[in-house]
């Protein structure tokens, strides 16, 4: 009856071996509560940041609680970045507004024991870390007062756990534990599992495939250490004095009953126990405590429901539907239990059908019937994304009792009554699209439901240069079968509405409509971002949402909306590059934004190097020369493991008069113990503060004057952070550009590193362009098209 919280501050930090053990050694409910989704990492999969990635760092935490068993929880605060303390972090984060969602998930989940990662100290290593302690031992304060959050008490009880622990750690040079802490064993083979729980841990946390976090399976057992934090102290274990059993709680029959089932029970036969168990519902049922009940009858049903080797979905041919619109979907249900489950009745979501059939034993029913869906159905995307921020550090929630899951239940169910001998079930089977993956076998997620058009321009940024017209298009999706009279596209701009786009009517599927604006309309407006909105209004509705889907093997697919719009560059922003080779690293928008900048890139593979085998390395080289510059993707050395063989290419490259710009790269597996031409050394030094201020070393540089003069209005308005990973030591032949810190730290000059050699150029620059070009920043494009032209100047 134990349950334990495990509490820290982004996907990926919670002990996944620890965790593993209580749940398969302890047979311990366990959650794993991260404060955040991750919304401020980097991704090593693709170009998502911010919110999208928040969502794919959540379906990674999903799927790894799948392997080790836990259950996920998060608050309502967003990642925004690496901060050093809880001071930064608390700048940022609403203390009190966290607090109430620690102290509510604690209500709901009635931990006994609360298991903090970090300490509330530097030797968290992060401020985002530290603030996630020291949120844990006031929200453990906090839960049992009811004078605290009262508004939650309509919905739960308050609630003490016992004590909060921290979990101290060995990680890399700090040590945070002792000899006398209270030490676990854990890590045990289980031979049901056929593996120890480190090496469950390990493919569980490997799942958290968008930060490059492959873990190692290790085998055999090890020590966890615990220090006491706040409650009452642990002695010998960590559910000291919490209760165990039913009996202690007045109920010795359902412990009597548990401990019968649990001797008696046949794995090759599982549904043999169904009598005992359906009697043990009985006396579970006949609890006073209505939450109690309802939380055990909960999972007891889970484990009938197994043993029967029951399974039931309700799937459609397709992916995406329309509100309003009705679809052929199969019901497939299937037993393989000798005592029958008889299948009473189903609700098709707006229409019930009595059945009162018998299940036969593994036998495949499936029962095919049209379902219209609910003409208010609300588009398929994550509740907390749904709405705009509170403000950069808070998700608003649309519904309070959300906060906290991981992800909302299902609003388009079948419900189905099913009987096992003389009790009855409910079950809920979400509406869900099936496919025959030639390669992934069934692919079964949940239906998604679209709006009947999307709209979206076709570029996901413009930049127009000055004196120019800008030329945008924007495209159509409709995704149902009716036809869209008299529409009106709404193109504003500046708060004022573009002529034409009328359309008297919408016959195709998929069209884009072009606009031109003119260069005297851009002039008036003295901001270099300006942003463009568009809606389609057509019999009375408005159209304004563009689609965002991210599709990985790891993961379903995952959808979410946004506004209609795009930002537009404006300003000087000078290139004299023509061509550039590009070395991919990870998940970048820098290729994309040189495309719409008009530059030719080509990503360069093993060909572009070698050739085929009768070319010599001279010509390899010519080949190489044919490229204004070269750029190495984020985290190359991370990601490419080939560039080992690409680096005496690329130094022979610019030694005959080419351009190389490597992005930043971490210590990390990499693939290249030196990077450039003259040695220096990577550090985990970063600026955090994306307006700290930027000291020019040497303003007149030719990099900070060709063909753009940058000034230091270049870095107003940067996104999260100036950058990460700088370099602390370097080659006397190096030159650092710029000198800036955060807010009472040594200056750093790490940022951008330039050097001659032989005739071409070498730049190794750390800031964190892959933020600020997206972003839709004109002075970090200026800034790095700059580095591109250095060898044309």
């Amino acid at each position: 009856m134990p349950r334990v919280l495990y509490l820290a501050a982004h996907p990926d930090d919670e002990n996944t071996g620890l965790l593993s053990w209580l749940i398969n050694d302890q047979n311990v409910e366990t959650g794993y509560l991260s404060l955040t989704r991750g919304d401020g990492g980097q991704n090593l999969l693709g170009t998502e940041q911010g919110a999208a990635l928040g969502l794919i760092r959540t379906h990674e935490l999903l799927e790894a609680r799948k392997l080790d068993g836990a259950q996920q929880f998060f608050t309502r605060a967003i990642d925004f970045g690496f901060s050093k303390n809880t001071t930064d972090t608390f700048k940022q984060w609403d203390a009190d507004s966290i607090t109430a969602d620690v102290v509510w998930i604690i209500r709901q989940f009635l931990p006994d024991v609360i298991i903090c990662r970090f300490p509330p100290t530097a030797a968290a290593g992060h401020g985002q870390h530290a603030a996630s302690a020291v949120v844990a031992e006031k929200a453990f304060k906090l839960a049992g007062d009811k004078n605290a959050f009262p508004n939650q008490l309509k919905y739960v009880n308050v609630w003490q756990p016992k004590r909060v622990l921290w979990n101290t750690f060995r990680f890399g040079s700090v040590n945070t534990t002792a000899e006398n802490q209270l030490k676990v064993t854990v890590g045990q083979y289980d031979a049901q599992l056929g593996m120890g729980y480190g090496e469950l841990a390990g493919l569980s946390r490997s799942l958290h495939k968008s930060q490059g976090a492959g873990t190692q399976s290790v085998a055999g057992i090890k020590t966890e250490y615990f220090s006491h934090v706040a409650g009452e102290s642990a002695k010998s274990t960590l559910f000291d004095g919490v209760v165990k059993t039913w009996t202690s709680q007045g109920n010795p029959d359902i412990d009597q009953s548990l401990d019968e089932i649990i001797s008696t029970f046949n794995f090759n036969n599982p549904d043999q126990s169904l009598p005992a168990l359906l009697a043990l519902r009985k006396k579970v049922l006949a609890l006073k405590d209505l939450n109690l009940k309802k939380d055990k009858i909960k999972s007891l049903d889970h484990i009938i429901l197994s043993c029967a080797g029951f399974m039931g979905e309700v799937v459609t041919n397709q992916a995406e539907a329309v509100a309003g619109e009705s679809h052929s979907f199969r019901l497939n249900l299937i037993s393989r239990a000798e005592n029958p489950v008889i299948l009473e009745n189903v609700k098709w979501l707006n229409q019930s059908e009595n059945f009162n059939r018998k299940l036969s034993k593994d036998s495949l029913i499936t029962i095919q019937h049209d379902i219209q869906i609910p003409s208010d159905a609300a588009h398929s995307e994550p509740y907390w994304l749904a709405k705009p921020a509170k403000d950069a550090a808070t998700f608003s929630v649309p519904n309070e009792t959300l906060v906290g899951l991981p992800e909302a239940e299902s609003q388009l169910n079948v419900l189905l009554d099913l009987k096992i001998g003389s009790e009855k079930f409910r079950v809920n089977l979400p509406l869900s699209f099936k496919k025959l993956d030639p390669v992934r076998g069934d692919v079964v997620e949940a239906l998604r439901i679209v709006p009947a058009l999307e709209l979206k321009f076709t570029q996901p940024l413009y930049l127009v240069k000055e004196n120019e017209d800008l030329n945008v298009s924007l495209n159509f999706k409709v995704n149902s079968n009716k036809q869209f009279n008299n529409g009106k596209i709404n193109l504003m701009f500046s708060r004022e509405r573009l002529s034409g786009g009328d359309l008297k009517s919408i016959n195709g599927k998929d069209f884009s409509v072009d606009y031109v604006i003119p260069k005297a309309k851009l002039a008036s407006i003295k901001s270099n971002q300006l942003q463009l909105d568009a809606n389609f209004v057509a019999d009375g509705v408005t159209y304004n949402k563009k689609q965002l889907l991210i599709q990985y093997p790891h993961l379903s697919s995952l959808q979410y909306f946004a506004p209609a719009t795009v930002i537009v560059m404006k300003g000087d922003i000078q290139s004299k590059v023509k061509k550039v080779g590009y070395v991919q690293g990870a998940g970048d928008f820098t290729p994309e934004f040189l495309r719409i900048a008009g530059i030719q890139v080509d990503v360069l593979k093993d060909e572009d190097f070698y050739g085929n085998i009768n070319e010599s390395a001279n010509g390899n080289q010519n080949k190489l020369s044919q490229y204004d510059a070269i750029v190495l993707g984020v985290r190359a050395n991370n990601t490419e493991k080939k560039l080992g063989r690409w680096m005496p290419f690329l130094w022979s490259y610019v030694k005959g008069g080419g351009n190389l710009v490597m992005q930043y790269n971490t210590n990390q597996d990499t693939t290249v113990d030196q990077l450039g031409m003259y040695n220096f050394t990577i550090a985990n030094k970063r600026v955090t503060e994306e307006n700290a201020e930027v000291k020019f070393l040497n303003p007149n540089h030719k990099l900070l004057n060709y063909p753009n003069k940058i000034t230091t209005n270049d870095f107003k308005g940067w996104v999260q952070e100036r950058g990460a990973y700088f370099p602390d030591k370097w080659d006397a032949n190096y030159e650092p550009l710029f000198e800036m810190h955060d807010t009472g730290e040594e200056p750093l000059q790490g940022s951008t590193l330039y050097t001659k050699y032989g005739k071409g150029n070498f730049i190794y620059t750390p800031l964190a362009f892959f933020r600020q070009l997206p972003a839709g920043n004109v002075g970090a494009a200026r800034l790095f098209l700059n580095f591109l032209s250095a060898q044309k100047n």
